[in-house]
């Protein structure tokens, strides 16, 4: 079985960094690499228990251009997933470049994860933000922690678990700390109930109104929240 190398030490002292900066993403690939162990093998083999699974691991995609093309985006039925997650990344000023340039950057590998490892480990990284538009989190440090609740209900990585630790170490000084915990445990719980994401063939659904697409994966609305913004928590933890 193939793991990502385990570097407790490595991951902490990226998990001490991310802690001081939310907006640090390159941290948490440090952390992901580090902490993960057997979760993309263990994704892989559930991939390969299903027919849409076997489908994807057999096709490859590589969903980064199609989602980089804003203008075909904007083209597409005004409430479909693909305009929602338009409208995210847009709202964030994020790409899902960006994202795999931020993962480059934190990637402590020394050598490429072997065959089908390395398109598991892009998969789960260029569908996150598909993931914030299917469930209706938004960027903030509340709705990303939410969202990684979510995903460790799904894929149960400790990297992520040591991640939403953070965000709810983070987000307890807020004056809505209470608000916070419940919905980042609401995160994991809608994490438990919904399809399984990692066999999702996004690229089908990117058309098909946002309603729809949680139906069919059984996403339920999100509950209202209040986003927590990084810099809320740096100005909160500059005055205290």
């Amino acid at each position: 079985m193939t793991h990502l190398q385990f570097a407790p030490r490595r991951a902490f002292r990226a998990a001490r960094m991310l802690a001081k900066d939310p907006d640090d993403l390159p941290q948490v690939f440090t952390i992901i690499e580090s902490l993960s162990l057997d979760t993309m093998q263990r994704i892989a083999s559930g991939l390969r228990r299903s027919e849409a699974g076997r489908a994807l691991l057999e096709k490859k995609p590589d969903i980064v251009d199609m989602l980089a093309d804003r203008a075909a985006l904007a083209r597409l039925p005004e409430g479909s997933l693909g305009r929602a997650y338009l409208d995210f990344v847009e709202r964030e000023n994020i790409s899902a470049q960006g994202i795999r340039d931020a993962g480059a950057k934190g990637s402590t590998l020394t050598e490429p994860l072997p065959a089908p490892l390395d398109w598991v480990n892009a998969r789960m990284r260029d569908t996150h933000d598909l993931w914030h538009a299917a469930t209706g989190y938004h960027g903030d440090v509340l709705g990303e922690t939410a969202l990684l609740a979510f995903s460790l209900a799904q894929v149960k990585n400790p990297a992520i678990g040591l991640i939403v630790g953070i965000g709810l170490l983070k987000t307890r000084s807020s004056p809505d700390a209470q608000m916070a915990r419940a919905t980042i445990l609401d995160g994991f719980r809608r994490g438990r109930k919904a399809a399984w994401l990692p066999a999702v063939d996004w690229e089908s659904l990117l058309a098909l109104p946002v309603e729809e697409v949680r139906r069919r994966l059984n996403l339920e609305a999100p509950r209202d929240y209040r986003p927590i913004r990084s810099a809320e928590l740096k100005a909160q933890q500059a005055a205290a």
